[in-house]
């Protein structure tokens, strides 16, 4: 399968701003793209890229007074197969943990434990542990939280979302990962591109989130938001939770004034070979 992937986001910058985005494809599938997928600023600027301490790649820019549109449009190569499903994948004991997975069993800025470790041992102790115990989680989240555009603040944290029962994806992935934390399943936050490939179109695209658990000596995929397996995925970022994967921080002020994803199966190479394309 390919996918054509891509965005474009403005800015109205009222002064130069620093930026720092995280708009490129994870270098765990950078393998797989069949076009570059250059991030392009209009106006054209020096932008500096760098890995961060979780191995994403990060870009730097001075954003100039005035506006700032910020784009990319690539096609990525996919295996089109959903999303895998180890339900025999075992729970590890904490001290039997590797130490580079400790760190995603701690709280975080939009994950906080603290308040929600007795809420998740009360609902969820009795699971079996392991896959069964992950996919309790998700079963629950995604039918405790209400979805909707006109729930979503950058403020939101897991608790929060808990109390509320609403939000957007992050708020799903930022709950459920808290709540496996809190029954010592290592859980990370993700981000990228998620079309709607094999499922009905719902509403405008926009970049996704998921997470990923380790369970079995390695990590898995998890969505609490649509909680089936998907196809299609492309990744840009892990992280504790969104603080790590922020698509853009702003060191000033800077105003959204225009947003668009894209991601869709794009035609095999043979057949626009074939039709002259």
């Amino acid at each position: 399968m390919r996918i054509q992937t891509g965005f474009e986001i403005i800015y109205d910058c009222p002064a130069p701003v620093p930026m720092l985005l995280m708009l490129s494809v994870h270098p765990s599938r950078r393998h797989n793209l069949e076009t570059p997928d250059w991030l392009r600023t209009d106006p054209m600027l020096d932008v500096r890229q760098y890995l961060d301490g979780w191995g994403n790649i990060c870009s730097r820019i001075l954003a100039p007074a005035g506006r700032l549109t910020l784009s990319a449009d690539f096609i990525i190569a996919d295996d089109g197969q959903p999303d895998v499903i180890s339900p025999l994948a075992t729970q590890a004991a904490v001290e039997d943990l590797p130490e580079d997975v400790l760190i995603f069993l701690l709280g975080s800025r939009y994950c906080e434990t603290d308040r929600l470790s007795d809420i998740a041992w009360s609902m969820f102790q009795s699971t079996e542990p392991g896959w069964p115990r992950v996919q309790a989680i998700v079963d629950w989240v995604h039918n405790h939280i209400q979805f909707g555009y006109e729930h979503a603040r950058p403020t939101m944290t897991a608790f929060e979302a808990y109390c509320e029962g609403r939000g957007v994806c992050r708020d799903y992935a930022h709950l459920a990962v808290a709540f496996c934390r809190c029954m010592n399943i290592p859980a990370r936050y993700c981000t990228g591109y998620l079309g709607d490939i094999g499922v009905p179109v719902v509403g405008e695209m926009d970049f996704s989130a998921w997470f990923e658990v380790y369970l079995g000596g390695g990590w898995h995929t998890f969505d609490a938001r649509n909680n089936t397996p998907r196809i299609g995925r492309v990744l840009i970022a892990r992280g504790r939770d969104a603080t790590d994967v922020a698509i853009a921080n702003t060191f000033g002020p800077a105003i959204l004034s225009g947003f668009k994803v894209v991601s869709h199966e794009a035609p095999d190479a043979a057949s626009r070979s074939h039709s002259g394309a």
